[in-house]
């Protein structure tokens, strides 16, 4: 087809008339509303970053003589890092005569890597630096599963409201004109 006629086709439509394939002979071009695609090519960017996923470090500090209910608020926050993605540091430090009572610490971070069970990996084995006993867990590959299938859920429940945000938008309109 002659540029000239595609121009005038396009223009009647009220379209653009788009060059896809430069190098090609002849050269192929399309018609299409280009501001539009401009503007989806930008949403599919956008909800790419958003899938995008990066992991950070959260750190949770205990102490020895850390009592029970405590320890079962922190085992949550531990929890509720790794659900969400993100490694999970956990700290125990010792003060004065608490340095000669290091297998207590020892004893607290087992019990933490056998509660979080099969949602955490050990990155790191617990090994002590000064008076720091430390180790760092990461999401295993079951809890990055969940996380996976809640996010998509959650894209999904997104897009069917938003359809019906513009479903309900489209009679209002109608009747307006």
């Amino acid at each position: 087809m002659a540029t000239e006629e595609a121009l005038r086709i396009a223009n009647d439509g009220g379209f653009d008339l788009v060059e896809v394939a430069a190098e090609s002979r002849p050269p192929v071009c399309r018609i299409m509303d280009y501001g539009k695609y401009k503007y989806v090519q930008k949403k599919k960017q956008q909800s790419a970053k958003k899938r995008a996923t990066s992991q950070s470090l959260k750190e949770v500090k205990l102490r020895p003589k850390t009592e029970e209910h405590d320890y079962q608020f922190k085992l949550k926050h531990i929890n509720r890092f790794l659900m969400e993605g993100n490694k999970s540091k956990v700290t125990i430090r010792f003060r004065g005569r608490e340095m000669a009572h290091k297998n207590i610490g020892m004893e607290m971070l087992r019990r933490i890597i056998k509660d979080v069970g099969d949602i955490a990996i050990v990155a790191s084995e617990p090994a002590m630096e000064g008076r720091l006993m430390q180790m760092v867990l990461a999401p295993s590959p079951k809890a990055l599963v969940i996380i996976r299938n809640r996010d998509a859920k959650k894209e999904e429940t997104e897009k069917a409201e938003e359809k019906n945000k513009i479903a309900q938008e489209s009679p209002a309109a109608e009747m307006e004109e």
